[in-house]
């Protein structure tokens, strides 16, 4: 660990650090500044809550902090961010880190009046940060003059380009001056990446300080993976939340549809919950966001726009109610808790069919878990009286007698004991205190043994029930997505399903005979999420074929 104290910083940032009480620069952080790289393109890969901000922020300084150099009315220095939220962010960081050197800042983004924009530009600016879209129209409005610019910073690339900013990047870096510094952040460096950096770095620098001793990447985070029966999804999410107690947490869904379902049950089951989702307005992006930081809101649904760029301190716990599309996804949104040297814990929930795309995932994030089952009643319980038990005792360290007791309370405690035992007593006001938490929820049995490989199809397959479901070739029906939707209507896993084979306007498929029953109830119960999928059987096992 490296004392901010020991880099080469300019006076006027070491001394907003220490205002801060900073005093350990992160691995980052200490690696950016490094004697060797003075004037270099940089390709940083770190990961989140690593401390980019102030890395970036300490290079900026090289170039705007020269003595006897009168500032030009345009800005030196631009800073490129994904979302609105993470464009906020890098502005009050800045702000406060350059307060000493008087530098002026805009942020600039979108969902906003360009009016306020304008202004701000025709004043002067040394730094502007902002998101592509709203950098690139103010450039093309000639609003904003890119002449002057001597830093130019991307910051959480990778996201930038998932969201389909490409275009953007090319236009405002295409239109930067040729000699410009050009700092490349990133939490992966994907190939997309590596291309945007050969055609517009000059012969980077790559920095990862994981691989110069820094660590393993999200090494403060522990990994937890529950597999579930596909109709558990949502008890496994309260009862995880329920036995980690407290604290922040973020609960992740795949698209804006999931989250509103999610937050509403959460809410309808007794929790504090906020939701965010690309598509909600900006203020009520900012409540759910503000929620949480207050405490007003302890979980927090979202879909992966809350993956980077957002400002939360001390989560706790990410939860991955959908699995998310790949390893760099996992990585992005498990980054949310574990940061400044906080520990956490990110949970994966993966239904028995998605099982082998879970541990794909996983292994793709160097994450390999062992499979456990959600936590259950017992569980949940055992959790809330370890809770209980330390909070009451903190609180009686805390706090003493004199002031624990006024008169009345010493005779209703005195009144108490003399009508019930102490220990029933006890037991009852601590059963009282635990009723006030939401219930747990009750979880299927789910079988943790690995799937049996294709060569070991059970022998029971050999003589299944065909059963028919109403969708075929006309509804683009394909085998790898109807076996999800098979076993969760039937509450079986792919072991119990055979060969499916779609026809022109309905496909039939097999069911192991010992779960055909089963499966036949479970099918037959009203699905409101496909309230059109209708599934029946077509002969019974053992009953040859009409010829």
């Amino acid at each position: 660990m490296t004392a901010f104290a020991e880099l080469p910083l300019h006076p006027k940032i070491a001394a907003a650090l220490e205002r801060r009480g900073y005093e350990t620069a992160t691995s980052v952080q200490a690696a950016v500044v490094a004697s060797a790289l003075a004037g270099r393109d940089l390709l940083v890969s770190s990961q989140t809550g690593s401390g980019k901000t102030i890395a970036f922020g300490m290079l900026l300084a090289d170039a705007l902090l020269v003595e006897g150099v009168s500032p030009p009315r345009a800005p030196r220095a631009l800073v490129v961010a994904p979302t609105r939220e993470l464009a906020a962010q890098v502005g009050g960081e800045l702000s406060w880190l350059f307060a000493d050197a008087h530098a002026r800042l805009g942020v600039f983004t979108g969902g906003t009046a360009v009016g306020p924009d304008l202004r701000k530009l025709r004043a002067g600016l040394d730094i502007a940060v902002g998101t592509p879209g709203r950098l690139k129209d103010l450039h093309r409005r000639e609003a904003i003059d890119l002449s002057a610019l001597q830093v130019l910073v991307l910051d959480e690339a990778d996201e930038m380009l998932d969201l389909g900013f490409k275009e953007d990047l090319e236009y405002l870096l295409g239109h930067a001056p040729a000699e410009r510094r050009t700092l490349l952040f990133s939490a992966t460096l994907p190939k997309e990446i590596e291309r945007l950096a050969a055609t517009y770095q000059r012969k980077a620098v790559r920095v990862d300080p994981r691989t110069q001793g820094g660590g393993e990447e999200h090494a403060d985070i522990r990994y937890v993976a529950h597999l579930v029966r596909p109709d558990d999804r949502l008890a496994a999410v309260v009862n995880v939340l329920l036995a980690a107690g407290d604290g922040r947490a973020i609960v992740f869904c795949r698209t804006r549809e999931g989250v509103g379902d999610l937050h509403q049950r959460l809410l309808d089951h007794g929790f504090r919950a906020a939701a965010i989702a690309g598509d909600r307005a900006q203020g009520e992006r900012d409540r759910a966001l503000g929620a949480l930081r207050e405490g007003t809101a302890r979980v927090l649904v979202a879909t992966n726009v809350a993956a980077r760029g957002l400002d939360l301190p001390d989560v706790e716990l990410v939860i991955h109610a959908a699995l998310p599309e790949n390893a760099e996804s996992l990585t992005h949104r498990s980054g949310r808790t574990g940061r400044a040297g906080k520990k956490g814990t990110s949970v994966v929930i993966a239904d028995v069919t998605e099982r082998r795309k879970a541990e794909r995932i996983l292994s793709g994030a160097r994450k390999p878990v062992q499979w456990s089952a959600a936590p259950g009643k017992a569980e949940v319980q055992r959790a809330a009286y370890q809770r209980l038990a330390s909070d009451l005792i903190n609180d009686a360290k805390a706090t003493g007698r004199d002031e624990a007791e006024d008169e009345g309370m010493e005779a209703l405690a005195d009144r108490l004991r003399a009508t019930l035992p102490e220990r029933t007593l006890v037991a009852l006001l601590l059963k009282r205190e635990v009723s006030r938490l939401p219930p747990p929820l009750p979880l299927q049995h789910v079988d943790l043994a690995p799937p049996r490989g294709r060569d070991e199809r059970p022998r029971s397959l050999q003589q299944p029930v065909i059963f028919r479901v109403n969708l075929g070739a006309d509804a683009k029906a394909e085998p790898a997505w109807l076996l999800p939707l098979i076993c969760r209507r039937g509450d079986v896993t792919r072991r119990e399903i055979g060969a499916i084979r779609v026809g022109p306007r309905s496909t039939t498929f097999e069911v192991a005979p010992d779960a055909a029953s089963k499966f036949a109830r479970a099918a037959s119960r009203p699905d409101p999420r496909a309230p059109q999928v209708q599934i029946e059987p077509v002969r019974p096992a053992g009953k040859p074929p009409r010829r």
